[in-house]
């Protein structure tokens, strides 16, 4: 399971940042649509691939959202979390050995305010987890749902918020590029507004639903124990 979310993480920040790298690179052939319908077929991918091993959480901000749900053992937190940034700095780490020259590497950065972006991450990671604990089997996102939905939001959010916040929505996406390109003032957005938005996502799940947060989808017991 840890491989599997090292591996999905690994495709994602390679396949969304590295978007980002070649699109600076080559002067705008890939777009930003072009960049957010990559980071959305590429969640659906991972999904398909991994979902039914580890869930493809892809995300730390997710695993904390699902333990928090008492969908996954509180055991399984860490080592996952540990796989998920692991896969994003391996990924980063690759841009970097291909273009040693990239200043950001496709790092998630604040093109205005600070309390913007927060504001605007706190948001996006909110509605991502809303629809993920509304389609995914327990601590599982899987199948052919789940995959087209949960790739369908992250590439809607990334079209409209990617030039304001980077719409980074997984501090795993955020703290590789990070690390690889030494751009660490602002990552503290990214890393708490993410996981406050997940959380708040639990929380509101359980306003609208009750009991059924936790229930639907065969989460009476954590899936991955």
């Amino acid at each position: 399971m840890l491989l599997a979310e090292f591996l999905a993480t690994f495709m994602l920040v390679l396949a969304g940042t590295g978007a980002i790298v070649i699109n600076d690179v080559s002067g705008g052939a890939v777009t930003h649509v072009g960049i957010a319908i990559t980071f959305g077929l590429i969640v659906l991918a991972v999904i398909y691939a991994y979902g039914d091993i580890s869930g493809a959480h892809i995300n730390p901000a997710v695993t904390l959202a699902f333990w928090a749900a008492k969908r996954f053992p509180g055991g399984q937190v860490l080592p996952y979390i540990l796989a998920q940034s692991g896969g994003a700095i391996a990924a980063s780490l690759t841009l970097r050995l291909m273009f040693p020259d990239h200043q950001s590497l496709g790092a998630t950065l604040p093109s205005g305010m600070v309390l913007q972006s927060f504001v605007l991450e706190l948001i996006l990671t909110w509605w991502l987890m809303t629809v993920i604990l509304g389609v995914a089997e327990g601590a599982k996102e899987k199948g052919l749902v789940a995959g087209i939905v949960i790739g369908a939001v992250v590439m809607l959010e990334a079209l409209f918020a990617g030039p304001v916040s980077g719409a980074s929505m997984n501090p795993a996406r955020s703290l590789g590029p990070a690390l690889a390109s030494f751009n660490l003032a602002d990552l503290w957005i990214y890393l708490s507004a993410t996981i406050l938005g997940a959380l708040l996502a639990v929380w509101s799940c359980r306003f609208v639903r009750g009991e059924n947060c936790c229930i639907e989808g065969g989460c009476k017991t954590a899936d991955l124990a």
